[in-house]
């Protein structure tokens, strides 16, 4: 099988090695005494990156989803839309100095695709207990393709390299000549490895597109995904400053851009200046040379791509916002009643109401090893968790930090939702003094992954939207990249096992990828033998000999209503008017589901490509054989209006089935919700509900499922509650509490409903 794959030239992009080596003449004498990293030879592994980017190019995979050259896309409204790369003004200007410097002079070029490369660097670490097995993986991809492709990991990102990593002693770890060698060997490996796309950034390269038809391409350096350590190796400049403007973190001058750094002003201060000078005054690490100097159009201050994941979620949220709040714990409430406090809001982490997707903090916010998935999570719950045990003002620096955040991950931008994120932006800014009155940031908010998100809103305009830039994609890619190919090899010299296993990897991808297109897998051996059988597809459905199985004493009732509104659509009359004379009688046979599936497009969230994302709703009295889940759903009410305006909360409490003069019902059984007041509560943002009563019975009856809009996330509004959370399960607190927080932070989707 091996011999078959690797004689497969589809998808074959040969590695190669080359060798670098700290100055011979610069070793200080004797040779035998110089350290190792100085007389060691580095190796560095890589591929073509111009076979690679050609290989993308012609993949027929991407010819749906894939931009030629910059376009400027508008809403209705005549508004601009800001989605994919290539619609940001970026690349439109990137196009048209290709036009004015290299096309205009050769009058055949003219009409040349423009397609940005877009790179990716970041250490990672494969094995977690010892620590030491370290990779530096180096990946590269197409601005052209749409940023639901790239996140999609559709064969859009491509292991390019593995960069060199000099190893030294303990006590050369602050050594001036060595921190100088490792960053020049860092820029040095990316220009050697990039060198085959050089020339064709000046001349146009003829290339195989994946429509089947032959393009003129002019290459040009994109954008660079990665954390900011990785930013200031990049830009180099001194950690702590910032790597887009000339602003040292931390002064007055940090809630605003300061003058935005350049490759000409920068080399304008290196010809001026001392190093020292360079290094204080500026932030700029003069001696040491940034790879994009040696290409045309490429300035890589211009070319940091903001960075969603390290920047807000694991850097301003997790490492910030969060231990901010539990600092203040302590130090308003001392060390023992700290721990009780503490204690209290793990609590309130661990009831919260089970959602599709969502992860359980089973023990809230105690355990060691936190993934940006986890801080995710938290970031869905933490809000009405901490309502009552922090500052009003805290909670309002965090809930303008979570509107900032989850407007940045919008799949697509405009200039309002820019104007509101520059406003939630003002408010957490605002609001998060709030710690420092406190005594909890008593030197300020000198934090380099909070200032940049002052520029987020100048790279959108730029990039479009960011969520196709995020280092969550080459985080993603160390898996099936480094991760796994590490494990499948048996651990000694494992770096040439890992080299076998991508190239492998890429030749199988690619060759699925020519066979679907010649329509080669179409269907399966088992769906031809089910469709020559003739197949069929059960339901799980349970069927009612008796309504009073259900414990809901006037389902039969409910279904009379819902048949009279389905028969007389025009009826004004209410259902808890409406007298049961008037409605006709029901005898028939009623299904019971388990379970129904909403469909609705989300694109700013984990979907398909076009967007589509599926969710479960659950209606059980034993879920997965345990305790009771019913879910809480959306049912429209009028789709002119905005969020609750235009929509009802219910909770299932019975989702069936049955046939009425032939007619087919899907339905579902649902306690009602009325909001508390006429806006969103003040501080948290989040509409606060509670269950309809009449006379102390619930507010109910049956609807079509066909109203249903998705499924809704609720959670208890601990503060003034009375609730004992000690002994409460997670799956009992729709039950318990009397109001509650309408979740809009549960995922991008229901932000997107319910964010006013």
């Amino acid at each position: 099988m091996y011999r078959t794959i690797d004689s497969t030239p589809l998808g074959e992009v040969r590695w190669e090695c080359f060798t670098m080596q700290y100055p011979q003449d610069a070793i200080p004498k004797p040779i035998d005494s110089a350290p190792s990293w100085m007389t060691s030879e580095h190796e560095v592994w890589y591929r073509d990156v111009h076979a690679i980017v050609k290989s993308m190019l012609a993949n027929p995979d991407f010819k749906l989803n894939i931009d030629y050259a910059p376009l400027r896309e508008y809403y209705s409204d005549g508004s601009r839309c800001l989605k994919d790369f290539m619609s940001g003004d970026w690349a439109w200007k990137q196009a048209v100095s290709c036009s004015s410097d290299i096309l205009g002079e050769t009058q055949g070029n003219i009409g040349s695709a423009f397609v940005p490369v877009i790179l990716g660097s970041d250490k990672t670490t494969v094995s977690v207990a010892t620590g030491s097995n370290e990779y530096y993986p180096l990946y590269v991809s197409l601005g052209n393709v749409h940023n639901s492709v790239r996140r999609a990991h559709r064969n859009a990102v491509a292991l390019a390299a593995f960069l060199a990593i000099p190893k030294s002693a303990r006590k050369y770890s602050g050594n001036v000549a060595y921190r100088k060698f490792r960053r020049q060997l860092f820029h040095s490996s990316i220009s050697r490895i990039l060198r085959s796309l050089k020339q064709f950034m000046e001349s146009p390269d003829l290339v195989l597109c994946s429509d089947g038809y032959y393009r003129r391409v002019i290459y040009s350096l994109g954008p660079y995904i990665a954390d900011y350590p990785e930013q200031a190796l990049l830009a180099c400049i001194v950690q702590g400053w910032c790597p887009t403007c000339i602003a040292r973190v931390g002064t007055e001058s940090d809630e605003a851009p300061a003058i935005r750094r350049s490759r000409d002003h920068t080399e304008t201060l290196v010809s001026a200046f001392p190093l020292g000078d360079l290094w204080d005054g500026y932030g700029i690490i003069g001696d040491v040379v940034p790879f994009t100097n040696d290409f045309p159009r490429a300035d890589i201050h211009e070319l940091i791509a903001p960075d969603i994941l390290h920047q807000l979620i694991k850097g301003t949220f997790k490492d910030h916002l969060v231990d901010w709040v539990e600092q203040y714990i302590y130090k308003t409430h001392g060390k023992t009643r700290g721990e009780n406090v503490l204690t209290t809001l793990d609590r309130r982490l661990a009831v919260v109401p089970p959602f599709s997707d969502l992860r359980r903090f089973r023990e809230g916010r105690g355990f060691k090893q936190w993934t940006g998935d986890d801080s995710k999570a938290l970031m869905k719950i933490y809000l009405p968790s901490i309502q009552g045990i922090v500052t009003t003002d805290m909670v309002r620096a965090i809930r303008a930090f979570l509107e900032f955040c989850y407007t940045v991950r919008r799949h697509a931008h405009s200039p309002q939702t820019l104007a509101g994120l520059e406003d939630a932006l003002s408010r957490f800014h605002r609001y998060r003094e709030a710690f420092r009155v406190a005594g909890v940031r008593t030197k300020g908010f000198r934090l380099p992954r909070q200032h940049s998100m002052v520029h987020y809103c100048k790279r959108i305009w730029e990039f479009g939207a960011p969520n196709g830039l995020c280092s969550s994609i080459t985080e993603s890619k160390h898996i099936k990249a480094v991760k796994e190919p590490w494990r499948r090899s048996n651990r000694y010299e494992a770096l040439g096992q890992m080299l076998l296993t991508n190239q492998r990897m890429d030749k199988l991808a690619m060759s699925r990828v020519y066979f679907e297109d010649r329509g080669m897998l179409t269907g399966t051996c088992l769906g031809a033998a089910l469709a020559t059988l003739g197949a069929f597809a059960l339901a799980s459905f349970k069927t009612l000999t008796a309504l009073h199985e259900l414990q809901l004493p006037t389902l039969c009732d409910m279904i009379r209503r819902f048949l009279f509104h389905q028969l007389n659509p025009d009826s004004d009359q209410s259902g808890a008017a409406l007298r049961l004379t008037q409605c006709p009688a029901f005898d028939q046979q009623v299904y019971v589901h388990n379970s129904a599936e909403a469909s609705f497009h989300a694109p700013s969230d984990p979907s398909g490509l076009e967007g589509m994302r599926r969710e479960h709703l659950r209606a059980t009295s034993a879920w997965r054989g345990k305790h009771p889940r019913y879910d809480c759903v959306f049912v429209n009410r009028d789709s002119s209006l905005h969020g609750l305006l235009g929509m009802d909360v219910a909770r299932l409490k019975c989702l069936l089935s049955f046939k009425y003069q032939g007619i087919e019902y899907g339905c579902a059984a649902v306690h009602w919700y009325r909001c508390v007041g006429n806006a969103p509560d003040e501080d948290t943002g989040m509409w606060i509900v509670q269950p309809r009563m009449f006379r102390r019975t619930p507010v109910m009856s049956v609807i079509h499922i066909d109203t249903i809009v998705r499924a809704a996330h609720l959670i208890g509004v601990y503060k003034g509650s009375g609730v004992d959370l000690e002994d409460l399960e997670y799956y009992r607190s729709l039950d318990v509490f009397e109001r509650f927080y309408v979740n809009k932070y549960i995922d991008h989707h229901a932000f997107k409903l319910l964010h006013t």
